[in-house]
């Protein structure tokens, strides 16, 4: 069973899906090709955030397409995915919790100093969770120095890459750095950030390229193991 900790399959009002119906459309899809548990990670911005009458609508499109995408297999988790600023500080980093799991999804920003997302990260370290780092390899800071992604799991964090820059769709240096992080052993994780159909939440074709390269460790990518023990202990076994 393939396990994809970071999508936008719920309708948020960000650049993911724009409505339940294509959401679900997806998450067949997705179940067909091998995935039975997905979560929903809508983005929270620094500008906007994430406004509680966007986030009442977000856990009620979560709630409705719950059912249905049990009947395609798929278990449905809702999470968020956070954009570090300044005003995220001020807030209880529970409130963007992965489902019941004691982790939040970090996003990792593609320019900029890797002090923010670290800051952030400590943050949500401080309040008891696991910061999952999402898509380092897609950081111009991390591409530059990679070796931050040593200290980062020094401190127990989790480290998520994108299956799509392993399939080498965000560009070349993109795709060396994570398969170097992979072959390192520093990635703890690898998620779809699927968004929509133009780039779906599938996760097939990258398990069995990470499969072929390291076997076992390989499928452990992909099968949620790194996230036994953090909340939901039937998650890390692949079926």
């Amino acid at each position: 069973m393939l396990v994809d900790v970071h999508s936008h399959v719920v309708p948020s009002g960000d650049d993911g899906v724009a409505s339940e119906a294509e959401g679900l459309d997806l998450i067949e899809q997705a179940a067909v090709r091998g995935t039975g548990v997905i979560y929903a990670t809508p983005h929270v911005w620094p500008i906007d955030g994430l406004e509680a009458e966007r986030e009442s609508a977000v856990r009620r499109a979560h709630e409705r397409m719950r059912p249905e995408a049990l009947e395609h297999g798929v278990e449905l988790e809702l999470g968020f995915e956070v954009t570090p600023a300044p005003v995220r500080h001020e807030e209880d980093p529970a409130r963007y919790r992965l489902g019941t799991l004691d982790a939040v999804l970090v996003e990792t920003p593609f320019r900029g100093s890797i002090d923010v997302p670290t800051r952030y990260a400590e943050l949500v370290d401080s309040a008891g969770l696991v910061p999952i780092l999402a898509h380092p390899e897609r950081s111009a800071a991390v591409l530059a120095e990679p070796e931050h992604l040593h200290t980062m799991r020094e401190r127990g964090w989790l480290v998520q890459l994108n299956g799509s820059s392993l399939l080498g769709y965000h560009g070349r240096a993109e795709r060396s750095l994570a398969w170097q992080l992979v072959r390192d052993g520093l990635a703890d994780l690898v998620a779809s950030d699927g968004h929509r159909l133009s780039r779906p939440p599938f996760l097939d074709d990258v398990h069995d390229l990470l499969v072929d390269e390291l076997g076992d460790a390989g499928a452990a990518l992909v099968d949620g193991s790194a996230l036994a023990g953090l909340g939901r202990s039937s998650i890390g076994a692949a079926t």
